[in-house]
């Protein structure tokens, strides 16, 4: 029997699995470069071709690089990102530009007695990226150095709705027109994220993590990652573990790393039993419930350090004990990561959401929309009609999630009575 009709049955079960999954791919700029590039082409065409919604996103380091260097300038950096002032912007846009082109076309090949034969791809870019500036830190200027502040998740799904491929290049786009030059692991991490993808997959040089004598390391959970990384200092490896950890913590299934150096390795990795670089996988228990007397204790641990910024207002063991009842939690393997509070108004038809606290290392998993939506069930069960907040820091967060400006007025004088002018609480209102 050909071994490869063997292989395909064996993959058979990985088909299934992976049709009309979310995959964001992230392909550096050195992996671009690479004599093996044209093979990883072929292997994307492959997934998309077995129903694969696909997020590419590429990087352009040594693009730039070679760039600043035909022109005379010195590459800067701090804490390992790169200063972008306004001549290297240049440099940045010229790199990127050419490389979405040069992907593009790749991608758009449709030779005879190729891989690529009738895939008939379309591949989809644009604004999809906002961005702001990271500003300066510890006296540095970063200039037109950004971070990512929000990826198009309705806009990108639409395109992958309509079977088109989307890239995402390592730019960003501010709401005043500017322009900034971000990571490409930060554009990954955050489109896997906020798309809810079911995998991000990362490329390297490496065929995964190498642990101390060279050896790969083929899984891991997010909570054994910093280790690793205290082990490899601040290397390209470092990075590409840190963003598959975060990328779990911030809900993804699974986060892969593989070479892009090794022929097949993406799909050796996503179709074989053993794979073939590194999984990091979060697959603790994790579900939405009401509290209860024994998860004080976690409560306490959760909310206390933002009461001690003034953002929650202070709540005492016995009061916790006490209004345990009007809790909701999400418990993560035992671990209390999130909280939010039902609170009736007497003498109403309205209640008050308080106390709606994440954990920081969970706080781009939407928990905070799981709760809210749990609250809003409970509300209306109880047949309230209106939900109040009082929030001094996340005003947008809210309004965001239809809350619309209030008043003191408008709170029932039960709760009217005991606002707080000190404190100074900005207040919204839900129709339920």
């Amino acid at each position: 029997m050909p071994e490869y009709v063997n292989w395909l049955r064996h993959a058979s079960p990985y088909i299934n699995a992976h049709r009309d999954c979310t995959f964001v791919v992230m392909l550096p700029g050195d992996g671009v470069e690479h004599p093996n590039f044209g093979n990883i082409v072929h292997d994307l065409v492959l997934l998309h071709s077995l129903g694969v919604r696909l997020v590419l996103v590429h990087g352009s380091r040594p693009q730039i690089e070679a760039r600043l260097a035909a022109r005379g300038l010195t590459p800067h950096y701090h804490h390992g990102l790169r200063i972008t002032d306004a001549a290297t912007l240049e440099c940045v846009i010229d790199a990127v530009g050419q490389l979405r082109i040069a992907i593009e076309a790749r991608l758009s090949m449709d030779m005879a007695s190729s891989p690529m034969q009738g895939s008939r791809l379309r591949v989809a870019s644009g604004n999809l990226v906002t961005a702001r500036p990271i500003g300066v830190l510890e006296g540095v200027d970063y200039h037109h150095t950004g971070e990512v502040r929000r990826v198009d998740r309705k806009g990108i799904n639409r395109l992958l709705d309509e079977r088109s491929i989307v890239l995402l290049s390592p730019l960003g786009y501010s709401p005043t027109g500017e322009t900034f030059n971000l990571a490409c692991e930060d554009v990954a991490t955050r489109a896997a994220i906020d798309l809810g993808a079911d995998k991000l997959l990362l490329f390297g040089a490496d065929l995964g993590l190498l642990d101390e004598n060279g050896k790969l390391v083929r899984e891991l959970r997010p909570q054994q990652v910093p280790a690793h990384l205290q082990r490899l200092g601040g290397n390209y490896q470092a990075e590409l573990l840190d963003a598959a950890a975060e990328a779990c913590r911030g809900g993804v299934g699974r986060s892969h790393i593989v070479s892009y150096a090794e022929d097949g390795a993406l799909l050796t990795e996503l179709f074989t039993r053993d794979g073939g670089g590194t999984l990091v996988a979060q697959e603790q228990f994790e579900r939405v419930r009401e509290a209860a007397i024994e998860d004080v204790g976690g409560l306490l641990d959760l909310i206390s350090p933002l009461e001690e910024q003034g953002i929650l207002v202070r709540r005492s063991r016995e009061v916790l004990e006490r209004e345990i009842e009007q809790f909701s939690v999400v418990e993560r393997e035992g671990m209390i990561i999130a909280c939010a509070a039902l609170y009736p108004i007497a003498d109403s038809d309205a209640g008050e959401l308080a106390c709606l606290a994440v954990n920081p290392e969970y706080r781009h998993g939407k928990r905070g929309d799981e709760l809210l939506e749990r609250i809003e069930t409970r509300a209306r069960a109880q047949g309230l009609k209106t939900l109040f907040v009082l929030t001094t820091r996340t005003a947008h967060w809210f309004r965001e999630r239809g809350f619309v400006p209030s008043s003191v007025e408008r709170l029932p004088s039960a709760r009217a009575s005991l606002y707080n002018y000190q404190r100074n609480s900005k207040i919204f209102e839900k129709a339920l």
